[in-house]
């Protein structure tokens, strides 16, 4: 099939390199750094190379933009957004995580914050009670969340769906209760405060704000590399061989998907634990209202506006969320309800977040662009510009235009005396006129031609359409009988009639 229509636009870049781009990959993934597609170009005799795959491009600027934007800030609002971004790089963090749970190994869990509330926690304890350095804080809190994925996993391999999205809102809400009720945690101080922390005491509150944004850039640069390492490589192709609905079809191929979603939950644990100690530092301890459904249903929200199963969707989300909510603070409630709002509209209208808008867009274009070729489209009429460009065999073109002009004269032919003449006699000697319209009948491709069939000999007959493919029968068209062969010949000329009227 050739496509046809408007194709895609790519800008064609000079010179040779696609075996070049084609070896560099991101390591220790099999991913390439840049698609590039090279291409000999027969009207200027030269080399060409196509970038096919623009998204690396998209994420080197912003990164980029987000690692200067501190000094384009506006000085009345710099502690306010450097404070939002650090925020932001934390939680963009945590939903890269959590989107490979959700989106690569799909499961629906709802414990993510769970771990990580846990793991801050627990790590902040320690460093009130045992003096643990801050290093210290994120190792402990992977091992904190090895165990915690272990536990959870192991129900995973028995519930699925929505009852499992149940079982971990409850150990979620579980966590919260025994935080708030046990007083080693600071049930009585709205939680546990004064852990140790990177950000050193002597420096100025700017230089701290902009140590705390950078560090929270690279926890998600660093998220990001794990998203790529497990997304990119085995464990992330076995998930996508077998996807939601599909397992038997990768039990068959001997795909063990099981054990690979477990992996990914596992791994993606250990990194939430890693955040929640991290968290403990950043922050010098942690609130219970990180266990709260508030901050559940805006992890959702912002997975849901982005996008899930993309990691873009996933960053993208967590700024358009942050930004409403602490960065529009003088909005009060109504920025709450513009995050649902948003939300909302997410959900009714895009399939896949904010990342799936090109896409939809695209289809819905190709969708319009064939409603208006086939209402300009005439059955057996000329070619449309589009398709003569792209059609190789230009004698079909001439051919096809030959085949319209003929049909405009037949369909001058055609008249009350003339249908009467043939009812009279369907066979021997006519008139010219309805001779030329049988001859052009008569030399119709086979496919969906005209037939009669004897359903009983002398009595009964019926009309059907040839397959024009040998072995298959063919089709009835209707299931009226005729009592004699002349009255089913009749029937065959009347239906090609309406058929020359029609196109």
């Amino acid at each position: 099939m050739l496509p046809v229509g408007r194709l895609r636009y790519y800008y064609k870049w000079p010179g040779h390199g696609e075996k070049l781009w084609s070896k560099l990959r991101y390591w220790p993934t099999r991913r390439r750094i840049l698609h590039v597609r090279g291409e000999y170009n027969p009207k200027t005799l030269r080399r060409e190379k196509t970038i096919v795959d623009k998204r690396p491009i998209w994420w080197a600027l912003g990164l980029l933009a987000l690692a200067l934007a501190p000094f384009a800030f506006p000085a009345s609002q710099l502690n306010t957004l450097l404070a939002a971004g650090a925020f932001f790089g934390i939680y963009a963090a945590i939903n890269l995580c959590w989107m490979l749970v959700l989106g690569t190994a799909s499961i629906f869990s709802l414990a993510t914050y769970a771990v990580v509330g846990t793991a801050a926690f627990i790590t902040t304890w320690l460093s009130i009670s045992l003096g643990l350095p801050w290093w210290g804080l994120p190792i402990i809190g992977s091992a904190i969340g090895l165990v915690f994925g272990v536990v959870i996993a192991i129900p995973a391999t028995r519930l699925d769906g929505f009852y499992y999205s149940l079982l971990t809102l409850g150990l979620n809400e579980l966590c919260r209760v025994y935080f708030v009720q046990s007083k080693i945690f600071g049930s009585a101080t709205g939680g546990l405060y004064g852990a140790d922390t990177y950000v050193p005491k002597s420096w100025s509150p700017f230089d701290q704000s902009m140590l705390g944004y950078y560090a929270a850039l690279m926890l998600m640069c660093g998220a990001l590399l794990l998203y790529r390492m497990v997304d990119g490589r085995r464990l992330g192709r076995i998930l996508r061989m077998a996807p939601e609905k599909r397992e038997a079809f990768a039990e068959a191929t001997g795909v063990d998907f099981r054990r690979a979603r477990i992996q990914v939950f596992v791994v993606s644990s250990i990194a939430l634990g890693f955040i929640g100690g991290f968290y403990a530092a950043h922050y010098r301890g942690v609130g219970f209202s990180i266990f709260s459904f508030d901050t559940v249903l805006l992890g959702l929200a912002m997975l849901v506006i982005g996008g899930i199963g993309r990691a873009e969707g996933a960053v993208v989300g967590t700024a358009v969320v942050v930004f409403l909510d602490k960065v529009l603070i003088s909005w009060g409630p109504l920025r709450l309800f513009a995050i649902g709002i948003i939300m909302l509209l997410v959900v009714l209208y895009l399939r896949n977040g904010l990342f799936g808008i090109k896409q939809q867009f695209r289809a819905w274009r190709d969708k319009k662009k064939s409603e208006r070729r086939s209402a300009r489209a005439e059955k057996g009429g000329e070619m449309l510009p589009e398709e003569a460009t792209e059609t190789s065999n230009k004698d079909l073109v001439y051919w096809r235009r030959y085949d319209k002009i003929q049909r405009d004269y037949l369909k001058s032919l055609v008249s009350s005396e003339l249908i009467e003449e043939h009812k009279s006699n369907p066979l021997g000697q006519h008139s010219e006129a309805l001779e030329r319209l049988l001859l052009y009948f008569r030399r119709q491709p086979l496919p969906d031609k005209y037939a009669i069939q004897v359903v009983q000999p002398f009595k009964a007959y019926r009309i059907v359409a040839l397959s024009g493919h040998r072995g298959v029968p063919p089709r009835v068209v209707e299931d009226k009988l005729y009592p004699s062969q002349d009255e089913a010949y009749h029937g065959v000329f009347m239906r090609r009639v309406q058929d020359l009227l029609e196109s």
